[in-house]
């Protein structure tokens, strides 16, 4: 038995560690010019970095109903006409620079937000861009912890990074890839040290990745969230190759419609987790020419608007209806996806080049 001292998030209670730069419960960044509040002492045995119920549990905002302004109960209610409370995690957003954002959301059916994202960007549009997107499995326990730590753990590896190889295009790609491998490396861990070591079913998640660095552009994906380049005058590419049964079914012939509504149409064959068969990421690089749009997406969103060209199409007509703005755009995509059913979490990052 050891004794260790447990800090609480001065934003949501949740637990935290003073190596901790957010919370991984609310989101709120943890500086020194906001110091974690030390918690009581406690007599435990050692375990992973974040207890997940905990987590979970100091999702629920503090503070007054925001249907009718009355006390939010223990139990996550209003008190006076019984709304549940809004968690951070429920719906958030990210914008780094003007030119790059994101929005994930809980959806209408789940009961709670178990995708994830995590972008960072350089000032100058179309310099540098990174966008994550982790999906928790639904069926797997804490999987949103897990997925937001993933996420995270990656965006820092490739903003962190910025290798260029030797100088010629193909060491530089093969330069990027490394990078894109070794921040999967680090989600796993994430993913690993947010699950418990006797967990029945521990925590996964998918995976994909986008690194834009002036005209180049790599993506990596592990399972079916999804990275896509629309460009303004050209024919949409989707980078990413779901790995999944419906995958599967598509490239033996089967009608890409058919397979991706069929009973098994959303188990993936590959993903994050202690019990993950391989988490390196299929990559693919192409150059970047002329203006566009660089989407990261879960299913939430592609589930209704599955193929490039279709989604390339909502994304312009959505991004032309709010004068091209990243985060106004993300918003509207993820309330039309609502507006469809909301039948999963759904997560948006854009990049305007």
């Amino acid at each position: 038995m050891t004794s260790t001292t447990q800090t609480v998030c001065p934003s949501c209670g949740g637990p935290i560690s003073q190596a901790d730069h957010f919370c991984e419960a609310c989101g709120a960044e943890l500086t020194p010019a906001t110091p974690a509040t030390p918690a009581i002492d406690t007599d435990t045995e050692p375990t992973v970095e974040l207890n997940p119920a905990a987590a979970r549990g100091a999702e629920a905002a503090p503070g007054p109903c925001r249907s009718c302004g009355g006390t939010i109960g223990p139990d996550g209610y209003c008190e006076t006409c019984g709304t549940k409370a809004t968690k951070p995690r429920d719906h958030f957003s990210e914008q780094p620079a003007p030119w790059v954002a994101a929005v994930c959301d809980r959806g209408i059916r789940h009961s709670r937000n178990e995708d994830a994202v995590a972008i960072a960007a350089d000032p100058e549009p179309g310099s540098r861009a990174l966008l994550v997107v982790c999906d928790g499995v639904s069926s797997s326990l804490d999987s949103d912890v897990a997925s937001l730590a993933a996420a995270r753990a990656a965006r820092d590896v490739l903003e962190a990074g910025n290798a260029q190889g030797m100088g010629t295009e193909s060491s530089r790609i093969s330069a990027v890839v490394a990078r894109l491998k070794a921040a999967a490396d680090a989600a796993s861990d994430a993913v690993l040290a947010n699950t418990s070591p006797d967990s029945p079913n521990p925590a996964s998640c998918t995976f994909v990745a986008t690194v834009l660095e002036g005209d180049l552009l790599v993506a990596g994906v592990v399972g079916d969230s999804r990275a896509y380049w629309f460009p303004d005058n050209a024919e949409a590419v989707a980078l990413t190759v779901d790995d999944s049964w419906a995958a599967e079914l598509i490239a033996t012939g089967v009608p890409r419609h058919e397979a991706e509504t069929g009973p098994q149409a959303h188990a993936i064959t590959r993903w994050l987790g202690k019990d993950a068969p391989d988490h390196t990421p299929r990559t693919t690089s192409m150059k970047v020419v002329g203006p566009g749009w660089l989407m990261a997406c879960s299913d939430g969103l592609w589930n209704y608007c599955s193929e490039a060209a279709p989604l390339a199409d909502l994304t312009r007509q959505t991004a032309a209806a709010h004068n091209g703005d990243p985060l106004a755009t993300a918003s509207a995509l993820v309330d039309w996806a609502n507006a469809q059913g909301g039948q999963d979490n759904i997560t948006v990052a854009l990049a305007r080049i």
